[in-house]
């Protein structure tokens, strides 16, 4: 949606004047082509086209990134809503049409997002590849246990049907995987800022109550009550001065 369909892996990170030089060519340059025209968006590492959709249909590829990541996210379990293989289905099924209402003649076979259209990406020696769990490799985790598939949810947690538990995925034969953090980013982002604010404020009253001057003031006076009823309440009282006087 921002720098057009991937090049070809034998042009990408090469500048203009290498591709030229090499007399490269990029055979999708004229079949892959977005719906409305092209806006020019250089891909500043140099892996796409730069050759990105215009406004309206970038805007459509977005709304339907934002919809399926909204389809399968965390937040469904908060809202007691389970997510099914259909329903993942179902984003990647909008994600497709999308592409396919930009990109009416598709983008290259080697560019990842039509890899997995097709579902054939190969994501061997890639980070992506490490995230990967086949289904007969898998098993799952819960309070540091593993969770065998030959008994039920009852067998771990009992008989209490609205017990929510967090498990886990990981390759199986590797140790528990680490537990959920207490507390979120966002969170400790509020406690720091709410210590910092306290910390302050300490500093504050500490400059505050630095010295005792505050021990001469009126309302600190333990006679200034008797000193009232005597009439003497707004006397004060200083060092003699000596008068001098000219003969």
């Amino acid at each position: 949606a921002k720098h057009g369909h991937f090049l070809p892996p034998n042009m990408q990170g090469l500048t203009e004047d290498q591709i030229e030089e090499l007399k490269l060519h990029d055979e999708y340059e004229k079949i892959s082509i977005p719906q409305g025209g092209s806006v020019e968006c250089p891909d500043p590492i140099g892996r796409r086209s730069g050759k990105a959709p215009n406004e309206a249909m970038a805007g459509v590829i977005m709304k339907t990134i934002t919809d399926a990541k909204e389809g399968v996210s965390s937040k469904m379990a908060a809202a007691n809503k389970t997510l099914t293989v259909k329903e993942v289905q179902d984003c990647l099924d909008k994600l497709k049409g999308a592409i396919m209402i930009v990109y009416p003649m598709k983008l290259p076979s080697y560019d990842p997002v039509q890899a997995e259209i097709d579902n054939c990406e190969d994501l061997s020696g890639t980070q992506a590849s490490l995230e990967v769990i086949e289904k007969d490799k898998g098993s799952l985790w819960w309070a540091g246990k593993e969770l065998m598939p030959e008994k039920t949810l009852e067998d771990y947690v009992g008989k209490i049907e609205k017990t929510k538990i967090v498990v886990k995925l990981a390759k199986k034969g590797s140790s528990a995987p680490g537990r959920e953090q207490q507390m979120t980013e966002e969170q400790k982002k509020q406690m720091m800022a709410w210590q910092y604010r306290k910390q302050e404020e300490l500093k504050k009253l500490h400059t505050a109550d630095d010295g005792d001057d505050y021990y001469y003031s009126p309302w600190a006076n333990p006679n200034a009550l008797k000193n009232q009823f005597h009439g003497i309440g707004d006397v004060k009282w200083g060092p003699r001065r000596a008068l001098y006087y000219k003969k």
